[in-house]
């Protein structure tokens, strides 16, 4: 048995607290950070080789992650360093409010009918190309972002936290990271962004699952049904291409009653997703439900992360 890790824990419950009150940090994002070195290394890299971009992705998550551990081991013995460490590794890899915050921006701009700046707004939401939305497309691909992102942005690096502590914050957010970067089915990142990909997808299985698991628990909170979220992420959750995002986009849809799924279209490339649901297609009212929604899940994954930092390991 190990002790118990008080320090990560109050890190922890520390780093959520302050992406509640303050977003993402607005200025020298270390996230942001790590992308621009990991474009940089890109370009010279780069192969149209699946060996090349397990290379690369290796490179850039061993570093991420090597550098969580000699924070850990430098702050070993020093419960408050470790204490304000954890707190700023979590503030820093937590997007959990500010995807709460693009919802609620594109929500409001869908009431005022703008849809102009709605369609500006989706690419800091999603990656389909917004062109073509009319309103309810819009707003179901926000309640389908705000569903998978809940798990990516702050569920997922939460998990990580609580099984690694300071390298599990760093490197989760790097093999994420990579995946939003080079891990598309695109001609450039179809062999180069794989091991990214698949890496992501290994990473985000267990959260994406206690993502569908809370949304159960937390409706009632935005006024949704566990019933309805049980049984739509077990009927549904699996159709979805991706391994991950059908468990929490169905379970949202289930909570809220809705019916996600669809045509979209991503540059040239268009793909047709089976439904996830029953109910009717997402309004813009809906958006800050599913946001209340998210908010409630996340935030009951940084409690359970925090808890499971105080037993005893094994």
């Amino acid at each position: 048995m190990f002790p118990r890790d008080l320090p990560t824990a109050a890190g922890l419950a520390l780093g959520a607290a302050a992406d509640l009150l303050l977003a993402d940090p607005r200025q020298w994002h270390p996230v942001a950070g790590f992308g621009r070195v990991a474009a940089a290394l890109e370009r010279p890299l780069w192969r149209d080789s699946r060996a090349a971009g397990a290379a690369y992705a290796g490179l850039l998550t061993g570093a991420a992650t090597g550098l969580g551990v000699l924070l850990d081991r430098a702050t070993r013995g020093r419960p408050a360093v470790r204490t304000l460490v954890t707190a700023a590794a979590t503030w820093a890899v937590l997007g959990g409010t500010s995807l709460g915050r693009a919802g609620t921006a594109m929500a409001r701009t869908l009431d005022a009918g703008d849809l102009p700046a709605a369609r500006a707004l989706l690419p800091t939401l999603a990656g389909r190309d917004p062109a073509a939305l009319d309103a309810p497309e819009l707003a179901r691909a926000t309640v389908e972002s705000v569903a998978e992102n809940t798990s990516d942005a702050a569920v997922a690096p939460l998990v990580w936290g609580a099984l690694a502590g300071l390298p599990g914050l760093l490197g989760y957010r790097a093999v994420n990271t990579l995946d939003a970067m080079v891990g598309h089915r695109s001609p450039r990142y179809a062999r180069f962004g794989w091991a990214a990909a698949r890496t992501d997808d290994v990473a985000n299985w267990p959260p994406a699952r206690l993502t569908a698991a809370l949304t159960v628990a937390t409706a009632p909170l935005a006024g949704g049904s566990p019933r309805g979220a049980w049984t739509v992420w077990r009927r549904d959750g699996a159709a979805h291409p991706s391994p991950n995002a059908g468990r929490c986009e169905a379970a949202l849809a289930g909570a809220l009653g809705l019916r996600l799924g669809g045509r979209n279209v991503y540059g040239s490339r268009v793909e047709d997703r089976p439904a996830l649901g029953d109910g009717r297609t997402p309004a813009a009212s809906d958006v800050p439900r599913a946001v209340r929604l998210s908010r409630a899940v996340w935030t009951a994954a940084a409690a359970l992360a925090a808890a499971a930092r105080t037993l005893p390991r094994r």
